[in-house]
């Protein structure tokens, strides 16, 4: 077997990158720094085969890797072109998913990371609150109390659990940090898919309805703390309702369930 480690002092070969993606990088330093901007046209492809000087294939080639990173939507036929496009969440929701499936994460791996983020998340919050802030959340709690109170006779349960996770994301969204932000709407992608099946496959339909609405209460108290502005307090009560709330949602086997049970 040969050692892939150079002898020293011997250099290793360094694959040079090819013309399509110098091309790529130079259209996406663009999108990132805001030159081009979402909607935004990109130059024909006559225009852009004279200006990099390439065959059409290499830009075509450099097209496929922005496409692949949801940088650019292109549109094909009499009207198509080039647009500039924006990543989504659920992109990176899906390739961090296969990183945690090929790794063998558990969901009970996933609920801990979920339980330090979000205590944290309400403390930022609650320190830095503001008036929209404390009056979505207030709609979030709404939407959610106006489903249980119809009841659970034909009621789309995974309905109700979009709608609390409504309130989850607006903890996220507003806690000012952008990295947490998207972090906290990568994890949703996988606890919003155990959750739906979850409530799914539950047959105790009264159980359900006691469970959502201890998360009202749960989720009013904890806006209240946030607008009362009490860091410590609120950090405190959502750390210990997401502990709550995990313990109830990990029973049995699924502690131990892995994420790629949820996308086979």
């Amino acid at each position: 077997m040969t050692d892939p480690t150079p002898p020293h002092g011997s250099t290793r070969l360094v694959r040079a990158p090819k013309t399509a993606e110098l091309i790529a990088e130079q259209l996406r330093s663009q999108i990132v720094r805001g030159v081009l901007k979402q909607g935004d046209a990109l130059p024909t492809e006559v225009e852009l085969v004279k200006q990099f000087g390439v065959s059409r294939p290499t830009l075509r080639e450099a097209f496929r890797i922005l496409e692949s990173e949801s940088l650019i939507v292109v549109r094909r036929g009499s009207r198509g072109g080039v647009l500039v496009s924006s990543p989504q969440t659920s992109v990176a929701a899906r390739d961090f998913g296969l990183l945690l499936q090929m790794s063998g994460a558990t969901l009970a791996d996933v609920y801990e990371a979920r339980k330090v983020l979000e205590p944290a998340a309400v403390r930022m919050l609650a320190e830095r609150r503001a008036a929209d802030d404390v009056s979505d959340l207030t709609a979030a709690v709404g939407a959610v109390a106006a489903l249980v109170d119809e009841g659970t006779e034909g009621a789309d349960f995974s309905e109700w659990s979009a709608a609390a996770f409504r309130f989850h994301d607006v903890i996220m969204e507003r806690c000012g940090n952008t990295t947490m932000a998207l972090i906290g709407a990568v994890l949703r992608e996988v606890i919003a898919r155990h959750m739906s099946r979850a409530v799914a496959t539950a047959t105790d339909h009264a159980g359900i309805e006691s469970q959502f609405r201890r998360t009202i209460r749960a989720f009013t108290k904890v806006t209240s703390l946030i607008e009362a502005g009490d860091p410590d307090a609120a950090e405190q009560f959502w750390s210990a309702h997401m502990a709550r709330a995990t313990k109830g949602m990990l029973w049995g086997d699924l502690a131990t369930e892995t994420v790629i049970d949820l996308f086979v």
